[in-house]
């Protein structure tokens, strides 16, 4: 059974291998595609389902045991994220026939999309820092090959840009990984915390300055205030369908990796990261996250800068630190991973349908596409944090956590930038949707509602994580209470 925590990265990567010989066959590609994607699905929902019931499962590389091995850590946080994964991937390859043309299928789309799964699910399966990086990089190259998919001027612009902040930041990465191993000797993140407890109190200031150093790697990939400036025309040149799976995933690997470290490995001095410096950050990401959706006209931007607000929900929860925070951060982070892969199957839609990506363009669409527009309506509510959806019970328990430690400035800046998420995208269906019939509409009917189909399927996930809240949260108070005892996750993986 332990051997099971690969699959996630396997099966998928196998994927891209097969797919890989046979791209000009875009019949067999795309139904094998799919149906690889439903069983892997399947599988991962088993394995989810085994770690629920019976605990973390560890796969040692190469039959060392750690810290020697490679580890492969199945726990609670790790698996939901994995499967919250795979549940949009399987929606983007049903998608992704309707969203790409026949050409931009044929230059390995499958492959690029396998092997990104692959290195995502890697990133959040991996207990060994080095190889966080190692799946960074998988990852990072899959998506180099999807963002230029078309060959536009822009996407090849937007990737240069994309391309070398990447490489800045990996560069960082791996010397701060150099710096890690100078003091501990170990790479292994469970090990590493196990040292770092040893380490005298006097070379605090140094872990203190290295666990800044890592934060500032993983804020650049999370694209957490001020460093997200790379991130609104990057995810905005793609196709729809590779910009759900960027917009859904990509920042969250960083945004896991903060959760990972700074609740396992940097913990001896949450005055200064958690309470300060994650805190005020996260009051500034929220802000200029939701300046940015409200500031243009560009329906798929405006949806793309909401990724940077929820960024900052789920750093203000890691930084408060306690059961509330972290439960409010784990459900926020899997409900804004299938909201934002909704909202951009669905903005997709829209752009098909109107004919334009300018908001002052468009009005009436919902006379057409009545389907279109109230599930639009309706992802806007859920994204918003309107009761009883899935983004109301994230932001309330972020809410409680942050009135138990009195932060009141926190709480205002929460309640304002959830008001203003909520108005950046009412102004799409009010001035979109509604208002006369507009000329120039598609006449494709049948391809707007091909598009939408798959983002019914996660609105009514999201709809299950708010409505059917009583089933999920036990789960994510689980992990909550596992994030703040660390002793677990190092006894998993180093005692076996």
């Amino acid at each position: 059974m332990n051997n099971l925590a690969i699959l996630p990265i396997i099966l998928p990567l196998l994927a891209s291998v097969i797919v890989a010989f046979i791209p000009s066959k875009l019949n067999i590609v795309r139904k094998l595609s799919q149906a690889l994607m439903v069983i892997f699905l399947i599988i991962v929902g088993y394995i989810a389902w085994l770690v629920y019931h019976n605990g973390v499962i560890v796969t040692q590389g190469g039959g060392w045991d750690a810290p020697f091995g490679i580890s492969i850590v199945a726990d609670y946080l790790s698996i939901l994220l994995v499967l919250t994964t795979y549940i949009i991937a399987t929606a983007a390859v049903f998608y992704a026939p309707h969203s790409l043309s026949d050409q931009q299928e044929k230059f390995y789309f499958y492959t690029f999309y396998f092997l990104l799964i692959s290195g995502v699910s890697g990133a959040f399966l991996t207990g060994d820092l080095f190889n966080l990086f190692v799946f960074f990089e998988v990852l990072l190259m899959a998506s180099y090959g999807l963002i230029v998919l078309g060959n536009g001027k822009a996407q090849l612009r937007e990737s240069l840009k994309y391309v070398l902040v990447n490489l800045f930041s990996s560069m960082l990465f791996v010397t701060t990984i150099a710096f890690i191993y100078s003091l501990v000797g170990t790479v292994n993140m469970a090990h590493i915390a196990e040292r770092v407890e040893a380490i005298p109190a006097e070379q605090q200031g140094i872990i203190t300055g290295i666990g800044v150093l890592l934060f500032f790697v993983f804020a650049v990939k999370a694209a957490i205030f001020p460093l997200y400036y790379w991130l609104p025309n990057s995810y905005v040149v793609p196709n729809p369908v590779i910009s759900a799976l960027f917009g859904a995933l990509l920042t969250k690997i960083g945004i896991y990796s903060i959760f990972r470290v700074y609740t396992l490995i940097f913990v001896h001095d949450t005055a200064f990261t958690h309470q300060q410096l994650f805190i005020w950050l996260a009051i500034f990401t929220m802000l200029f996250g939701v300046i940015g959706a409200l500031s243009t006209n560009n329906v798929k931007l405006i949806v793309t800068y909401n990724i940077i607000p929820a960024i900052g929900f789920i750093l203000m929860g890691i930084g408060l630190y306690s059961e509330d925070g972290l439960a409010g951060s784990v459900y926020y982070l899997m409900h804004d991973m299938v909201v934002k892969a909704a909202l951009f199957f669905l903005i997709g839609a829209l752009v098909v349908a109107a004919g334009t990506k300018d908001l002052s363009k468009m009005s009436g669409v919902i006379q057409r596409f009545p389907l279109l527009g109230w599930l639009f309506f309706l992802g806007t509510i859920v994204l918003a944090g309107v009761p009883p959806f899935s983004g109301f019970i994230g932001k309330l328990l972020l809410l409680r956590g942050a009135l138990s430690q009195e932060y009141f400035l926190l709480t205002i800046v929460a309640l304002l930038s959830s008001l203003l998420i909520l108005l950046s995208m009412i102004r799409i269906f009010i001035r979109g949707f509604w208002g006369e019939k507009m000329e120039g509409m598609t006449n494709d009917n049948r391809k707007v509602h091909a598009l939408t189909i798959p983002a019914v399927f996660l609105l009514a996930i999201s709809i299950f994580l708010g409505v059917g809240a009583e089933y999920v949260l036990p789960y994510v108070d689980t992990i909550s209470t596992y994030l703040l005892d660390r002793t677990e996750y190092i006894s998993a993986v180093l005692k076996g």
